[in-house]
């Protein structure tokens, strides 16, 4: 399954964050542009890294008009450990079962690995998908992009 394209709606999905609650993608529809990022997996090198510059700057990337929903296939529990040990206070969303079922919608999920690559998408408040990026499993994103991409919504 490919990425959703700029201008498309962007697939739904509910999933359960680091605390046990659903989170909907449709929740947040007519109320907050939403940034989207999947990444391979907690603890690891890139992964923390990318996830601690967004929390450092989180002001940026979560406020009344951004909501900010980072997704792996880890469990829960695994994600609940993460957050808890890096500080993170926005949801980390388990898309552990069917695994990787909303990773495949957006075109990331690699079966061979059982994970998610590093896709950004920037959905706006109409439900559509309005940047995106992907990036390889050992590949860095560009945070200042994302930026960029909110302040012209």
């Amino acid at each position: 399954m490919s990425a959703p394209a700029v201008g498309t709606m962007a697939p739904e999905f509910e999933l359960t964050n680091q605390h046990g609650e659903k989170v909907a993608l449709a929740s947040f529809r007519g109320k907050k542009n939403v940034v989207v990022i999947f990444y391979p997996f907690a603890f690891s090198g890139i992964c923390t890294g990318e996830l601690c510059s967004l929390r450092d700057d989180l002001a940026a990337f979560q406020n009344d008009n951004v909501e900010l929903l980072a997704i792996s296939c880890d469990p829960m529990f695994s994600l609940k450990a993460f957050a808890e040990h890096e500080g993170y206070k926005f949801s980390l969303l388990a898309d552990f079962w069917p695994h990787g079922d909303v990773a495949k919608a957006y075109g990331v999920f690699m079966p061979e690995r059982g994970m998610a690559s590093r896709g950004t998408f920037i959905i706006d408040k109409s439900g559509k998908v309005a940047w995106s990026v992907l990036n390889g499993p050992g590949e860095a994103r560009d945070i200042a992009a994302y930026k960029a991409a909110l302040a012209k919504l």
